[in-house]
């Protein structure tokens, strides 16, 4: 491909390194351009690459902890999809159907490099934020006086898929309850109580890891 091109895991350079250049493109909504795409136009890609590259690196950074890491996986994720394109349903929204793929390639490293990896969330650009709108509950504030940071990585990394994912989506993509929804295709009460309980285990698991929050 000439810009959407393979990832090229030797080079170590910030977000741009998806490949994508600012393209001055006729298609202005994201249909438009998959259509582009499914008639073989490898510009009208960059399109929908540079509308959710951010999301995707967060979203990747979210789950894997490391930023080199987070911008392999995503620009892997973005490669699959342009190669699966004709596999996303005409009246379904682009985003949900990546969103699946990046999942994948996150879980697939995850389980790879289970025993290798340290993960951390040192150096990464945004902290993690985590609050509890009727109870005040800031794991990140808890994890920060107690100089604790990479317990509460840890506490996020022990969560099931299912709460994980509504965590990472909620507090470091700080997606709305309907975002989130859309983008997992449950309905807003289900993304509502998985929040609950993924809150209520993280507390539980950092009360365990400090026996007691202060």
């Amino acid at each position: 491909m000439d810009m959407i091109t393979k990832p090229n895991k030797n080079r170590k350079t910030g977000i741009s390194r998806l490949g994508v250049a600012n393209v001055n493109s006729p298609c202005t909504t994201e249909l438009a351009a998959i259509k582009q795409c499914r008639n073989g136009s490898r510009k009208a890609f960059e399109v929908i690459v540079n509308r959710y590259m951010k999301d995707a690196y967060y979203i990747a950074l979210g789950y894997v902890g490391n930023r080199q890491d987070a911008l392999d996986l995503s620009q892997e994720a973005f490669f699959k999809a342009y190669r699966k394109l004709d596999t996303l349903h005409a009246d379904n929204k682009f985003f949900p159907w990546f969103y699946q793929i990046l999942k994948n390639q996150c879980f697939s490293h995850l389980r790879k490099f289970k025993n290798k990896h340290t993960q951390s969330l040192d150096g990464a650009e945004e902290p993690i934020i985590i609050q509890d709108e009727k109870h005040c509950f800031d794991p990140e504030m808890i994890a920060e006086r107690n100089e604790a940071k990479d317990r509460l990585w840890q506490a996020i990394g022990q969560l099931d898929e299912k709460h994980r994912e509504v965590i990472i989506l909620r507090h470091f993509q700080n997606y709305s309850y309907d975002q989130i929804a859309q983008t997992l295709l449950y309905s807003k009460g289900t993304v509502m109580s998985r929040l609950y309980y993924a809150r209520k285990k993280l507390r539980e698991l950092l009360d365990d890891k400090k026996g007691g929050l202060r």
